[in-house]
């Protein structure tokens, strides 16, 4: 499923702003089923996605500190990372768009300034605050794209088409709805390919 969006990502993806609001989001669980997803999008026979486990041996896109997509801060301060399988990754630098079956995960960890010999700025901990994924699946979802949440490694459902984060990539997203502005690396790819769009608000 999306830090931003994601300013950098959902980098964030908006879908992790309506979990916390709804008190989801925390660090996921382990579980025994979830040890060896593909790298493609795989779901339950009713729908639900897989929790994608090794999404940190997937490609690397960029992280962010303490954005948001609102004036209102959060009270605490948190790094968001951004990986994209290698399928999808490798098509995108071919054409400068994502193909079918992309899955984008949104980690979002908590950031410390004390620890260890730092003596200024902030580093990522290991408290998992929340686990997100943005997957095209032009068969499966309307628009071509869904957001889910993960409240633990268990699957998840897909978030309503009223969830907010819809809204705010259609209106924000610069490549196929995704928040590219946010990854310096496929910006410049995206420019050479001619695949950019401009932002609507």
């Amino acid at each position: 499923m999306a830090r931003s969006v994601v300013a950098h990502a959902a980098v964030v993806l908006c879908a992790f702003a309506a979990a916390l609001q709804a008190g989801a989001a925390g660090p996921p669980a382990a579980s025994p089923a979830a040890t060896a997803p593909p790298a493609a999008p795989a779901y339950t026979t009713d729908g639900r996605l897989q929790y994608p486990a090794d999404y940190r041996d997937w490609v690397f896109l960029s992280a962010g500190i303490d954005m948001s997509y609102s004036d209102a801060m959060r009270g605490h301060s948190m790094f968001d990372n951004v990986f994209v399988n290698r399928e999808a990754y490798t098509e995108f630098v071919r054409t400068g768009t994502w193909p079918d079956r992309t899955i984008l995960v949104l980690e979002v960890r908590g950031a410390s300034e004390q620890g260890s010999i730092n003596r200024h700025g902030k580093f990522q901990t290991t408290q998992l605050m929340g686990l997100e994924a943005h997957v095209r699946d032009t068969a499966r979802f309307a628009g071509g794209w869904g957001f889910f949440v993960f409240r633990s490694a268990e699957p998840t459902t897909l978030l309503p088409a009223s969830a907010e984060c819809y809204t705010c990539h259609r209106e924000h997203g610069v490549v196929a709805t995704t928040f590219v502005q946010f990854y310096p690396t496929l910006l410049e790819i995206a420019t050479r390919k001619g695949t950019l769009t401009p932002e609507t608000h």
